[in-house]
């Protein structure tokens, strides 16, 4: 049986951001019934050597649309990390959902050898497309939006399995 290149990426990507924006949600509704300065918790982070939350939710969403652009062999869109609020991230989520939802699904699937190659800064790494997917790509978007439930539940927030999740 094979599997479906846009099963296992789309809808498992707008599913997470959709609970991410959710959680967001929550920290600045927790933030405005608190009155507590929602810096606080944008620049919040686990360990002092780890990214903010903000950082996290732009590399969440960074993930979600440089792999199905890939994926897709399309271009991968350039945002501007100008985030500073929480309207913000959700605005960046909502871009990110937008653009990945418009990739036809013929486009994706099929490409799982297509050869992708990504970098950051000297560093380039080569994949086959469900290579790339399934061991570099889910791996990394889960870890950050991990990251960012967990800088949220570590302040207060009234958050569980059920809001990370979130509907599918």
């Amino acid at each position: 049986m094979t599997m479906s290149m846009y099963a296992a990426s789309v809808p498992v990507f707008t599913q997470m951001l959709n609970s991410l924006s959710d959680l967001l949600g929550k920290a600045e509704a927790h933030a405005n019934e608190k009155k507590i300065d929602p810096n606080a918790l944008l620049q919040a982070r686990l360990f002092p050597d780890m990214f903010a939350l903000t950082r996290q939710v732009l590399i969440a969403a960074d993930f979600a649309k440089g792999s199905c652009a890939r994926l897709a062999g399309v271009e991968v869109p350039k945002y501007e990390d100008t985030e500073q609020s929480f309207a913000d991230l959700k605005a960046r989520i909502a871009t990110t959902l937008a653009f990945i939802g418009s990739l036809p699904q013929a486009q994706i699937d099929g490409s799982e050898e297509r050869d992708i190659t990504t970098s950051s800064g000297p560093n380039s790494k080569s994949f086959k497309g469900q290579t790339y997917l399934l061991h570099y790509a889910l791996p990394q978007f889960f870890f950050h939006v991990t990251t960012a439930y967990a800088i949220l539940r570590h302040n207060g927030i009234e958050v569980g399995k059920r809001d990370f999740i979130g509907k599918y």
